[in-house]
């Protein structure tokens, strides 16, 4: 078997159904044995009524007084009925599943599969899925679980599953450092489990395999790197000390410390590939200075690639107030630009020392004469084609030093790992005077209460406001107030603020335009989605409420936090929630912390298993299986990735790994 082949070459699945897995990303057959369960439901450990207790629970009964309304204030159907069994009675309500009236018989029983809780001072079973008692096989066997993506549901995806059984056993090994059929039976057995134990035994194997070539892939990267050659820069000690006099602060003493490993660095004649990561207001921005600074003095040109144009402009106006005064040029190159061509010559022939832009740098006519360093501000912003792009404007045979920025703390464990060829800086301390904001949790019941009055004394004392909510537009799906429904409410709230409202759904200019607008305090309150986790600086931002916040990441809810508290003023954080059920730890942890750092590896903790660094980072590495706080396999991959490449010259034996590998060191390097 040929795991590169079509998905249409496994049995049921004709041109309509390969149409519709390829619209979810499933367009090999490995894409479609690797879409693996995320639960599995265990009809045999059905509890009586009598017996549950608050979380997930399943239960066997009939179904009896159903009935449906609407919620006019979120425009939602809901069905509400009675799951009865011979120990007694349990309510039971779905969202916008008007289906459900006529899904059941009454004198027929089911098993319902959901989360048993407390709802607006009633306890129920929220949106159960649900199955026939004749349906489900009487084995011990545990029924998967799949991610539903609109018409492909759990149960579509597993009958097309159940219909390749016997294809598993065709399936080729692929790492070297385990037994023969260790891959095909661990597929087979999570898909197929006879016990949870089996199933937790195949996704250990299928977290080794994941974590053995994302950090082969890494060394692999590193080992390339280091056969590339690059301009040495002189370091000169006065230099720089004169630099940091004319500042009107003093560094951190992570600044200092972050600044001299990248000096180092970019003495070498092999590129720097550095990672520069720090909590919001860290000072990562003045380090990247220094180091340009460094090679702007001896000649060299660099380039500042910011994922917006907000940002490129603001980045530009600090840092061209700081090197142009000595004798650097410098310039802001984005899509709004006027006379680009003027300027590209001036930076073809090496006038321009200093480029600070966006996807604009990234055109082909945009040429240098000796670029010597790349700075990458939110690196997990740009494609790994967007970033070699840039990176190939150097000289040929000649690579340019990399330094790439991050606002998001990444544990130490995943930089050990996914970050195999790069070295990492650490700012971890904070300039003196920031006041840590103050964060609150507070139910959306109490929010006109308690909220209201200090967003009305925020905008009066004239400072800003921002409000996140999930969704773009009202979803009748869901359960969240979007990002215009709560613009319109709260412009009838406070007729006298200035009120707008930002998504990504909106077009780069109109972004840049409302952004600009903020940060020139047109604005009062700026409603709006993630869109704005990582931008623009807006000092006199002071409050920010995160709507249905247990819906977010605690990395996520860290980095939204940090749009306030970036000025000399005090800052506030609320945390709204809907509901009565008690907060999170993830949000309880938030509320006790604002070390981003420390959060991170609660993070950690706290998920296990599942799309740790793709929550962290935006999808720039979505991990399926492996969890980054099991040590164990951690440590017993890297051991045997070690082992391997003792010898690489075997690797040119396993062809469906480097294939793998391949794609893997697409996701990770920065060269």
């Amino acid at each position: 078997m040929n795991l590169l082949d079509s998905v249409e070459e496994l049995k049921g699945i004709g041109p309509k159904t390969a149409a519709m897995l390829q619209k979810y990303g499933i367009k090999t057959i490995r894409d479609f044995f690797y879409n693996l369960p995320r639960t599995y439901d265990n009809y045999q450990m059905a509890s009586t009524i009598a017996e549950i207790r608050p979380g997930k629970v399943v239960v066997k009964g009939k179904i009896e007084k159903l009935s449906s309304r609407r919620a006019q204030r979120r425009n939602m159907s809901i069905v509400e009925g009675t799951i009865r069994d011979n120990t007694g009675t349990v309510r039971v309500v779905w969202f916008n599943q008007s289906y459900r009236m006529k899904q059941f018989s009454p004198d027929k029983e089911y098993y319902f599969t959901g989360i048993y809780e407390l709802r607006n001072g009633r306890y129920g079973l929220t949106s159960p899925s649900t199955a026939g008692v004749h349906e489900v096989e009487t084995s011990d066997s545990l029924t998967p679980v799949y991610v539903a993506h609109g018409a492909l549901n759990s149960a579509h995806f597993y009958r097309l599953v159940n219909e390749s059984r016997d294809r598993f056993a065709e399936i080729p090994d692929l790492l070297p450092t385990v037994e023969s059929g260790a891959r095909r039976d661990a597929l087979f057995n999570i898909h197929f489990p006879e016990s949870l134990e089996m199933a937790e035994r195949a996704r250990e194997y299928l977290a080794y395999e994941e974590l053995f070539k994302l950090i082969l892939a890494g060394r692999l990267n590193k080992n390339e790197n280091q056969k590339l050659q690059a301009e040495s820069v002189p370091f000169s000690l006065e230099r720089i000390q004169r630099f940091l006099a004319r500042l009107p602060f003093k560094l951190t003493d992570a600044q200092r410390k972050a600044s001299w490993e990248i000096f180092q660095d970019m003495e070498k004649t092999t590129p720097m590939n550095r990672l520069l990561q720090g909590d919001v207001g860290s000072g990562k921005t003045m380090v990247a200075a220094m180091a340009a600074y460094e090679v702007a003095v001896n000649g060299g040109q660099v380039a500042l690639l910011a994922p917006t144009a907000i940002l490129a402009m603001q980045h530009y106006e600090g840092l061209s107030n700081l090197l142009q005064p000595l004798g650097i040029q410098t310039a802001l190159l984005v899509g709004a630009t006027k006379q680009k061509a003027e300027l590209k010559t001036k930076i073809k022939n090496g006038e321009i020392k200093f480029v600070i832009g966006t996807h604009a740098l990234l055109t082909d006519d945009t040429e240098f004469k000796n670029l010597n360093l790349v700075i990458i501000d939110e690196q997990h912003r740009f494609g790994v084609e967007q970033r070699q792009k840039l990176m190939l404007k150097s000289p040929e045979a000649r690579a340019p030093h990399l330094l790439a920025m991050t606002a998001t703390p990444i544990p130490r464990s995943l930089q050990l790992t996914i970050f195999g060829d790069l070295n990492v800086s650490i700012l971890g301390e904070m300039p003196k005077g920031r006041q840590p904001i103050e964060t609150s949790i507070i139910k959306e019941i109490e929010s006109r209460e308690k909220l209201y009055p200090m967003i009305y004394d925020t905008v009066k004392a004239g400072q800003q406001v921002y409000w996140i909510c999930k969704a773009i537009d009202d979803n009748p799906r869901m359960e969240t107030t979007s990002v215009k429904a709560r613009t319109a409410k709260l412009k009838r709230d406070f007729p006298k603020a200035r009120i707008e409202f930002l998504h990504g759904r909106m077009k780069q200019a109109e972004k840049d335009e409302i952004m600009g607008k903020f940060a020139s305090h047109e604005i009062d309150i700026l409603v709006s989605t993630t869109v704005v986790e990582v931008g623009v600086n807006v000092p006199n931002a002071t409050l920010i409420v995160i709507e249905d916040a247990e819906q977010y990441g605690l990395a996520q809810l860290h980095q939204l936090r940090g749009r306030v508290g970036r000025g000399d003023k005090k800052s506030y954080c609320f945390l709204m929630t809907a509901g009565e059920a008690t907060p999170s730890q993830r949000l309880r942890e938030l509320r006790k912390s604002t070390d981003g750092f420390y959060l991170a590896e609660v993070d950690l903790k706290l998920r296990g298993p599942g799309e740790i660094y793709g929550a962290l980072q935006h999808g720039a590495l979505d991990l399926k299986i492996a969890s980054f706080s099991d040590t164990k396999i951690i440590k017993r991959a890297r051991d045997d990735v070690d082992k391997i490449l003792q010898n690489p010259d075997d690797m040119v034996k396993y062809k469906e790994l480097m294939a793998e590998i391949r794609d893997y060191q697409q996701i990770t390097t920065l060269n």
